[in-house]
Parts: structure tokens; C-alpha cells; sequence
């Protein structure tokens, strides 16, 4: 919301087209809410373009619905009766890696769109509504001569994302307080291609003289595999059946670009408050509790192997497993937010937030159970036994907790026309040594411009526009990955 646009009016005709727009666009943001490439980790710089267009910081002043996912509490100073957000957001990752001998690897997932949308009603002290928003996530996408196939000749790529419909209330405790709760609805998807090479899947497995640096494999599926390698087999002329594997691939990914294969749904919910200290300076806080989704589950996955020895008469040979994946206790952490918004004169307002955001709660290993189909078609599957056996395999990822500071200004240069700018301070919460190509959410620092204009009093357009620079880092397998990042939020909203 421009800062500038006051009153508005209300009448029984527009609230009920108001109400209709609001069921539609619920289902199709419920429906198209795809993967978000999010500059604070997985979380967005910022939400809404009035929040983004000023560093992201949005505790303490009015910055529309978007307040939902920012510091509810901020809904009880709408000034309007009613209010109706249409947003879409455009998120354009550029993000490459490199391995010494071996040609870069550019990531074609270089677009993702999200809509997102918000109603909010006041009535007397209390303010109350719902809004449908992508929460963050992240996505990548490398072609199948690419270093990161392995061999495997086939793709590899990510696609994680989160959403929420938020049911908020806030309520005017007096003229200088406010405080909040929200009941968030939230949903989790997730397509992921990837591809070890024998070297990296080896090290995993402890029976095979892996040293688990970077993750672990177990379970039966294991077992069986290790024995394959390991003890002799009459059938296979007194020798080990398998003397070498190429590479693995873990696979489970629907058609759309709108959600993954593998999905879970739960509950979180948040907590906020804003108090005016005087009619210049007001505060805010706000506390998001960590989701509790299920875990992702994607039937119809395929865990593949290419594998050679007497067993596949010296030829290599792709062994697909065909079963159910979960990924185990995948969550998004708690976070507590501050901040304060001083309105130095009628024109020109000045924010400043924090944010800590506890990601090494949620982030300090990734899970996924393999569970093979009991009947498998692939022959060789079905000559190793492998039919209803399991996989655990779990990647460390041990993130740091973030700290996210957030500056920014608005200055209204007329009546109509507000200009915005701000900057996004954090630490790159993944440890060097665990970054992962498909998963590269390093960026540290971002910087904002935005803009609004008001048509009327019911009508107003904002828009933001958010340039990440490029953060380097080199992992513990000596793979360079960088990333930068354009973003862009566009927002129509109608005050009644």
C-alpha cells in the first residue's frame, strides 16, 4: 500500500464482487503457488512491494496484507474499512557452477512467477481476514551433460516450495497498541533429479569403507547392495557379483512447474504487536513459531544405479528400483522479528528491522526413506532382491542460524507518487563445506527500489524491484557455485 492513499468508501455491490474475486483467486493462488527462489536462505527478502521496495523491513508500519507474513499486528493501522491485494512476484535466479577440468554448469531455472493475494475487514477494534502467499523455497535445473549428471545422461534439478494460507486477527487494544495472531495453513512440495557419482555415493556407505563426510546411506536396500560388492557368490563364479558402480540417482518429479511430486501439509502460526511511542515513532515485533508438516511423500519415485561386474557380464548396467519416497521432517524454522518506523515529516518515513531466523533447528540434515515396491519390473531389481527393501539417506546440511538487517526509506514526492529504496543485510547461513549445486540459497546481501502510485483513494499500483549480487562459494567436493539474483513484486490494491 502507498503510504499516501487514505479514506476510501464502501458500498454492499463492491463487497460482494469483492467477496467472489476473493474465492477465485484463493483456489488459483492455492492451485499456482510454485517454487520461490528466496534470498534470506529459503525465505524471501521480503514480503509485498511496499515491504521490499524499503529493505524488506515491514514490523511497524502499514504495508497492506502482505502484513500476514510480515508482522500482522501492522493490519490494525489500515485506515481504510477493507482492503483487497493482487499480487505477482517474478524471481530470476542466475545461478552456475564449475568443477576444475570440467565445462560450468549454468542452471536453466532462471524464472519462477508467484501469485499471491490478501482481504482484510475492519471492524471496530479488530482487523481480520485472509491472505494466500509463497512463503520461499528454492529451485535449479542443469542439463544432462552436465558435470552434476554424473553420467547419468539424464537431468538433474530441484524444485522446493512452501505456502500458506493465513488467517489473521488483530486487535486495537487502546489508540497506541495493537496485537495479533494468525492460524497459517501451510503446504510443502518438492521435485527432486539427483545424481551421485560412485566415488560421492560410496563414501555414504559405511559397509563399502565410506567415511560419511557428507552424508550416510542405510538399510536394507544397503545391506544388499554392500553384500553384492563384498562377499562371494557361487552364481557369479565365486567372486563379488558387482566390482564397481558409476553412479546413483535419487528421482521423484511431476510435470508442473507449479508444485512437486513429493507434498505435506500442517499448521503454524504467529504472533505480533505494534505500539505508538508518539505520533512520529512507532514499533513492532513479531514472532513466527517453526511449521509442522508432514512428512513429503512422492509414491511412483525411482532410485537407479548403474552398475558393473559378473553379474552384468562386465557391461554396465542401470538398475531402476521403483518405490516411495519420503523426505523425512522437512519444516520451516521459527523466527522472531523488530523493528521500528519514524515518520521524520509528512513526506519522508524511515524503517529499520531485525530478523533472526533459526534455520539450524530445521536445516541440520536432510532425510529421505526409500521404500522399494514389492514387486519390481526391472529384472535385474528383481534378481538382487531388491523388491521391498529400504534406503535412509541422509545429506548434512548443518545451516547457521541467519540475522537479516533491514533498512529503508519512502518519501512521498506528491500526493499521488511514492518513491522507495532499501538494503537487506544477512549472513549466508550454509556452511561451505555442505553447499549444495542444487540446493544454493548463499545470497547475503540485497538491494531495493520501489515505487507507488495511487489512482485515487481506492485504487493504487506499487511495484519493487530487489538486486542480489553474486555470492561464491566452494564446497568440501571442490564444486564452485554462484549465485545472484533479480527480483520483482508488482501489486494492485482497492480500498473500500
Amino acid at each position: 500500500m502507498t503510504t499516501i492513499v487514505k479514506g476510501g468508501h464502501s458500498m454492499k455491490y463492491a463487497h460482494h464482487r469483492a467477496a467472489k474475486s476473493c474465492t477465485v483467486l484463493l483456489l488459483c493462488s492455492l492451485i499456482l503457488a510454485p517454487a520461490a527462489f528466496a534470498t534470506n536462505g529459503m525465505n524471501m527478502e521480503g514480503y509485498g512491494p511496499v515491504a521490499t521496495g524499503m529493505g524488506g523491513a515491514s514490523m511497524a508500519y502499514d504495508n497492506g496484507t502482505a502484513a500476514v507474513m510480515n508482522n500482522p499486528a501492522t493490519l490494525s493501522l489500515m485506515k481504510s474499512k477493507a482492503r483487497l491485494d493482487l499480487a505477482v512476484g517474478y524471481l530470476g535466479p542466475d545461478v552456475k557452477s564449475s568443477m576444475s577440468g570440467m565445462p560450468d554448469a549454468k542452471s536453466s531455472a532462471d524464472a519462477f512467477y508467484m501469485p499471491a493475494f490478501g482481504y482484510v475487514r475492519k471492524g471496530g477494534q479488530i482487523t481480520y481476514g485472509l491472505g494466500v502467499f509463497a512463503q520461499g523455497g528454492m529451485g535449479t535445473e542443469y542439463a544432462a551433460d552436465s558435470f552434476l549428471a554424473a553420467g547419468s545422461g539424464e537431468k538433474v534439478m530441484s524444485q522446493v516450495a512452501m505456502g500458506r494460507a493465513v488467517i489473521p486477527i488483530s486487535f486495537e487494544v487502546n489508540k497506541d497498541l495493537a496485537v495479533a495472531a494468525t492460524l497459517d495453513f501451510v503446504w510443502a512440495s518438492m521435485d527432486l533429479k539427483m545424481a551421485l557419482d560412485g566415488a560421492s555415493f560410496g563414501d555414504m556407505v559405511a559397509g563399502l569403507g565410506g567415511s560419511q563426510t557428507f552424508g550416510s546411506a542405510s538399510g536394507s536396500l544397503v545391506d544388499t547392495l554392500v553384500g553384492a560388492f563384498t562377499v562371494p557368490q557361487a552364481a557369479c563364479g565365486g567372486v563379488p557379483c558387482l566390482s564397481s558402480l558409476s553412479w546413483a540417482r535419487f528421482d521423484f518429479a511431476d510435470s508442473s512447474d507449479f508444485s512437486g511430486k513429493a507434498k505435506g501439509n500442517g499448521f503454524a502460526g504467529k504472533l505480533g504487536a505494534v505500539y505508538k511511542v508518539n505520533s512520529q515513532f512507532t514499533l513492532g515485533a513479531t514472532y513466527h513459531s517453526k511449521t509442522y508438516i508432514g512428512d513429503l511423500e512422492a509414491a511412483g519415485s525411482t532410485l537407479s544405479m548403474n552398475v558393473t561386474g559378473p553379474a552384468t557380464l562386465g557391461n554396465p548396467t542401470t538398475i531402476p528400483v521403483t518405490g516411495t519416497i519420503k523426505v523425512k521432517d522437512f519444516q520451516w524454522p521459527q523466527m522472531f522479528g523488530l523493528g521500528g518506523a519514524y515518520q521524520a515529516n509528512p513526506k519522508l518515513l524511515l524503517v529499520l528491522d531485525y530478523k533472526w531466523i533459526n534455520w539450524k533447528n530445521v536445516m541440520k540434515d536432510f532425510k529421505m526413506n526409500f521404500q522399494a515396491d514389492a514387486n519390481q519390473a526391472s529384472p535385474a531389481a528383481a534378481s538382487f532382491g531388491l523388491g521391498g527393501q529400504t534406503l535412509d539417506a541422509t545429506m548434512y546440511q548443518n545451516w547457521k542460524d541467519q540475522n537479516v538487517f533491514m533498512l529503508g526509506a519512502g518519501y512521498n514526492f506528491t500526493d499521488e507518487f511514492v518513491g522507495r529504496i532499501g538494503v537487506n543485510i544477512a549472513n549466508n547461513p550454509i556452511p561451505d563445506q555442505y553447499e549444495n549445486p542444487l540446493f544454493p540459497a548463499i545470497i547475503k546481501n540485497s538491494y531495493m527500489i520501489g515505487a507507488g502510485y495511487a489512482f485515487n483513494k481506492a485504487n493504487a499500483v506499487d511495484f519493487s524491484y530487489t538486486y542480489a549480487p553474486e555470492v561464491k562459494v566452494t564446497n568440501g567436493q571442490d564444486i564452485t557455485t554462484s549465485h545472484s539474483q533479480n527480483n520483482m513484486q508488482i501489486m494492485y490494491s482497492h480500498l473500500f
